[in-house]
């Protein structure tokens, strides 16, 4: 069953490259008590999330913050090496939070997960975004096609804040 608006998001821990090296970040860390914007990508590297979906997160960085929002993040089913050198190449490293849902435990808990077998990528993540508020969902847009990041795009987060 698909979260909804409402929910609360399950507990989960990712991995997570910082400038100090790799941590465990938890959901009660990253969200409790905090405004959040959660944006998930089937995959690192992959061309619409690096050349469109996290570029405008990015260069919206500091609109978004300023609308009350705590923190933003990205979450893709990939391990945290590969999710690091990504905040590395995109200059996110230290701006937003690059979740590693390694084992996709948290995306299949949401009920979010896509078998992307087909294109070779093996279960990952709908491309989505959601703004969460301590730790329960208040908006939530997933693509129809995980080649587009429209409505889950940052300009589509903007006008929901």
């Amino acid at each position: 069953m698909t979260i909804a608006i409402g929910d609360k998001l399950p507990a989960a821990t990712f991995k997570e490259k910082t400038t100090d090296g790799p941590v465990e970040t938890t959901t009660e860390q990253l969200f409790a008590g905090k405004r959040v914007v959660l944006f998930a990508v089937p995959g690192a590297f992959t061309p619409t999330c690096s050349l469109n979906h996290l570029p405008g997160y990015l260069e919206n960085r500091d609109a978004i913050l300023a609308k009350g929002v705590d923190d933003i993040a990205v979450l893709a089913v990939n391990d945290w090496h590969v999710m690091g050198a990504w905040a590395q190449s995109s200059g996110g490293l230290g701006k937003i939070h690059f979740l590693a849902d390694w084992d996709a435990g948290f995306t299949k808990a949401v009920g979010l997960d896509a078998d992307l077998s087909g294109g070779g990528l093996g279960v990952r993540s709908k491309r989505y975004s959601m703004l969460v508020e301590d730790g329960v969902v208040k908006s939530l847009n997933v693509e129809e096609s995980p080649g587009q990041a429209t409505v889950s795009g940052a300009a589509a987060m903007l006008e929901q804040l």
